[in-house]
């Protein structure tokens, strides 16, 4: 056995791809934030910002899909790690850029609405935003500890963002109705609203990885939202 292919090694290489996980998450969740904040407050430069971080988001998800893949050439019949939590890091990390693109996708809204002279506080975002947020950081915090408790707490918090969708997508539809002049900058409101709820289903996408990861079955958690 080479040294690259010591278990020691290996399981400092995996503890390495999960440091850059968490920092990939740790960006997505706060590109959200500033995403919905852009948006709210119609904060054009805000919005540019996040364009940026998302390059940077970019080029981490492929470096870590480097180190995986490394680690899997160097490693011999999986030794010294479980393929299955390597193999869950490479899926997570697609749905963690996946977020990030999304966030981009909201402060093009805000984008939209600051043109169009809209309202943005015909609906509550924050607020589904925030739990879409809490899903994610569940999700990787369940990777990391190894934790089920938390897988089914990310599923449990995705049946709030489903409800909360549902509100909003209503909220949304009768202010068209209402004041049918400012359908445009509502119709933006209701895609930004579709793309929080799009984060939401990414996390839930982790924690159904990460129970995978933990107990060698792939069972979908939650209900999509119709």
């Amino acid at each position: 056995m080479t040294d690259s292919e010591n278990p020691r090694d290996a399981v400092q290489a995996l503890q390495a791809i999960e440091h850059s996980l968490l920092e990939m998450a740790s960006r997505a969740e706060t590109m959200v934030s500033a995403a919905v904040d852009s948006l709210i407050h119609l904060d054009t430069a805000a919005a540019r910002a996040v364009f940026e971080a998302d390059t940077a988001l970019d080029r981490l998800d492929l470096d870590l899909e480097t180190q995986c893949l490394q680690l899997l050439a160097k490693t011999e019949a999986g030794v010294g790690i479980d393929l299955r939590f390597l193999g869950t890091a490479i899926k997570m990390s697609t749905d963690i850029e996946r977020v990030g693109d999304l966030a981009v996708d909201i402060a093009k809204c805000g984008l939209k609405i600051e043109r169009e002279m809209g309202a943005t506080d015909t609906i509550d975002l924050p607020r589904i935003a925030g739990v879409a947020r809490s899903m994610l950081r569940h999700a990787i915090e369940a990777y990391v500890k190894r934790d089920l408790t938390l897988v089914h707490r990310v599923a449990e918090e995705e049946e709030e963002v489903d409800a909360l969708y549902r509100d909003l997508r209503g909220q949304l539809h009768d202010d068209m109705r209402r004041r049918p002049e400012g359908v445009v900058p509502a119709s933006w409101m209701l895609l930004a609203l579709h793309h929080v709820e799009r984060i939401a289903d990414h996390a839930l996408n982790i924690a159904e990885r990460v129970g995978f990861a933990i107990t060698g079955r792939l069972e979908a958690l939650g209900r999509r939202v119709e």
